[in-house]
């Protein structure tokens, strides 16, 4: 009895308050909320269930098109494209190795791998079309559920910005707004040009934020056990 409480003491109590210490009592919340609102959608999408408001959100938002716009669309869905997450990331990797914070570079690492693998993984298990409303500015090969684009773009730039906020405390609030507004404008981009419907934005914020928040939780322990903590990274 006495080795069981010891055991439950060591291995499940204290790693299990610390990880309850490490999530914020709104992002638990969010994230239940969020798993809800996915197990709905993935159940939809699996019975090839159509979305009459995918059609109508995509068609409205093409009143808007113009040659402006078009530049400008095609220009901010880039940010969320693999050639250019690619180099963000490695830049990244590179400087926080310079900086000696090899804890933040690992779980970026980590964040960034699981990102690839979840939207690649879900593409493949959902195996939904793309739309075919209109002729797309861009050329788009693979599955469309969920968004690549709103999943990675959320994991990458919103994990950057919870180390930039650390770093600058005090410009916090406009670190996440611009983060925020980045993201979100990628998601729209991919609206706009016609490649995404709705339903896969929204699954790849989903997706995206739960795994964010699983990374910077993972961020945090590692921090705790920096400073005397008792979990293992």
């Amino acid at each position: 009895m006495q080795k069981l409480v010891h055991f439950w003491i060591r291995r499940i109590n204290q790693p299990l308050a610390a990880l309850m210490t490490a999530i914020s009592t709104i992002a638990l919340f969010a994230c239940l909320v969020i798993l809800l609102g996915l197990s709905w959608l993935f159940q939809e999408v699996l019975e090839k269930e159509a979305f009459g408001f995918d059609t109508t959100v995509l068609l409205e938002v093409h009143r808007w098109t113009n040659p402006v716009l078009d530049r400008v669309m095609v220009s901010l869905t880039r940010f969320g494209d693999p050639e250019c997450v690619v180099v963000i990331i490695a830049l990244s990797f590179g400087l926080l190795l310079w900086r000696q914070q090899r804890t933040e570079a690992k779980v970026l690492t980590i964040a960034c791998l699981g990102a690839l693998i979840l939207n690649q993984g879900l593409k493949l298990f959902f195996a939904k079309p793309r739309p075919q409303l209109w002729t797309p500015l861009i050329p788009e090969t693979s599955f469309s559920f969920p968004s690549g684009h709103a999943l990675g773009s959320l994991v990458l730039y919103g994990f950057l910005a919870h180390l930039l906020a650390i770093e600058f405390p005090k410009l916090s609030h406009w670190i996440y707004s611009f983060a925020v507004v980045l993201i979100t404008a990628i998601g729209v981009s991919r609206l706009y040009l016609g490649v995404h419907w709705f339903t896969d934005i929204v699954a790849g914020y989903a997706v995206g934020f739960l795994w964010l928040m699983i990374c910077i939780t993972l961020l945090k322990l590692q921090t705790q056990k920096k400073m005397g903590g008792l979990l293992k990274f």
